[in-house]
């Protein structure tokens, strides 16, 4: 099947899902550490903090109320409709923010790349019939009066209808906490999280939920329900010392930039290779929430990357035995019932392509269609002449992908092809000259959205994949 062929195939419902949480992803991303600092301010300075302090803590409600929604809106904006997109976005922000009375995050996610496109909508209509000499009094006006309108649709509509969904969505959860069932999200989480559709749940619901709670009674549960690090240690350990031969040589590794770096992707090819082996990471999902509830714990701020030495960060005073538990817990939990799967798994094979050969079986079983599974497969054969340019992408541009760049450049270095360029990237952020684009085969499909004429390399693991090999044969050929 040509590149042209694959072009034309029908983007799958769960790309569009990618692409929009990795659009999510991308507004928050950049902000971190704003929301990271406000969480150290609210652990240390608040009534129940380390070191209370009613002066300082003044700033807490204003930053979770003003600065956090508008850096929020403003890389929205910015993202969709450059520099002027970015100020529309947070006109349209204070808008939402004045006339709401609860932290307006997922208000400012949607706020700022719509100001974003209706500027730059209006700017394409416009483009060449501005007289000369009149740029910048229509550049100026144009932002003020369509923000003027924006502002008012902000505060007076869309305000009160994002509220009213918050309400009815914090209603619903909290109905979940008061009932004692909130472990079973994570029916919803582990699957979600395999699929890489773990961003649109983080960042489009438990974030913004947590970071409201944490303002009123200074931490959150809502930030650990997707996050645990536990059940994906405890998967990683169970292969460690039950898999077969290429799955324990390679889980050592990935445990270590799993736990301690944060990047949950390293787990995933793990579970596609063995469908079953879901159920002991909801299982170990289950426990660890079961275990925070039980022990009242939560975090101050979302942990990104999801690390243990991010959750011991963000952990604030009287939580961290009912947090490190919870961590613990799920871990044992999950390679428990992992390595009872394991056990009775009656393949045994060894060869050293098990791995991918399984993983590739384990990709119908999670109702990839025939044609997206034939499109990634005939993807590989890559033309390698004149290679100059290659492009390791994943969701967000900063977990897999980085750890999938560097890896390859080293390889590149040690064989002597330090003139290729390897860089990692945002799907959508990738240059356009890229030679080559990786990216991790559940991805393929958002990939083609907007690399449709590119060719493109689908890799399962991002450490020691056959199809990274054989590219780095080739380049050295």
């Amino acid at each position: 099947m040509s590149n042209q062929s694959m072009s034309t195939q029908k983007p799958s419902i769960r790309a569009k899902i990618q692409a929009m949480g990795g659009f999510l992803t991308n507004m928050v991303l950049p902000n971190i550490g704003a929301f990271i600092a406000w969480g150290i301010l609210t652990a240390l300075v608040i009534e129940t903090g380390w070191w209370p302090n009613a002066h300082l803590a003044e700033m807490v409600g204003p930053t979770i109320t003003y600065l956090l929604p508008l850096l929020l809106a403003y890389t929205g904006g910015r993202m969709v409709g450059g520099q002027r997109g970015a100020v529309m976005g947070s006109i349209g922000a204070i808008g939402l923010i004045i006339g709401s009375d609860i932290p307006m995050f997922l208000g400012a996610m949607i706020i700022g790349p719509l100001g974003g496109w209706i500027i730059k909508s209006f700017d394409k209509l416009i483009e060449d019939k501005i007289r000369a000499g009149f740029e910048m009094v229509v550049n100026n006006f144009s932002i003020g009066i369509l923000g003027f309108f924006l502002l008012l649709l902000s505060y007076l509509f869309i305000g009160p209808v994002i509220s009213a969904a918050n309400e009815a969505v914090t209603v619903a959860i909290e109905a979940l906490v008061a009932t004692g069932f909130l472990p079973l999200l994570s029916l919803i989480n582990e699957p979600a999280k395999v699929l890489f559709l773990n961003n649109v749940i983080d960042q489009g619901i438990y974030y913004p939920l947590g970071l409201q709670e944490t303002l009123e009674v200074g931490k959150s549960i809502y930030f650990t329900v997707a996050s645990n690090p536990g059940p994906g240690l405890g998967l990683l350990l169970a292969y460690t010392f039950f898999g077969n031969k290429t799955a324990r040589r390679t889980a050592p590794g990935a445990i270590i930039i799993h736990f301690f770096g944060g990047i949950h992707e390293l787990y995933f090819p793990y579970v596609l290779m063995k469908p079953l082996t879901i159920i002991g990471m909801i299982a170990g999902a289950m426990s660890g929430i079961a275990t925070f509830q039980l022990f009242d714990a939560g975090l101050v701020a979302g942990p990104s990357p999801g690390s243990i030495f991010a959750y011991l960060a963000l952990t604030p005073r009287g939580n961290f035995i009912g947090i490190i538990l919870g961590v613990l817990v799920a871990t044992v939990v999950s390679f428990i019932v992992t390595s009872i799967i394991l056990k009775l798994d009656k393949n045994k094979d060894d060869d050293s392509d098990a791995l991918t050969t399984s993983m590739e079986k384990s990709q119908t079983m999670k109702s990839e269609g025939k044609n997206l599974y034939q499109a990634s497969t005939d993807a590989q054969t890559v033309n390698t002449q004149g290679v100059s340019k290659i492009s390791f992408v994943c969701d967000a541009g900063a977990g897999s992908s980085a750890l999938g760049a560097t890896t390859f450049r080293k390889k590149l270095k040690g064989a002597g092809l330090e003139g290729i360029e390897v860089k990692h990237y945002r799907i959508e952020d990738a240059p356009k000259d890229s030679d080559i684009i990786v990216v991790h085969q559940n991805l393929l499909d958002r990939a083609r959205l907007s690399f449709k004429d590119h060719d493109i390399i689908t890799i399962e693991n991002y450490i020691g994949d056959p199809k990274l090999e054989d590219l780095l044969n080739r380049l050295k050929g």
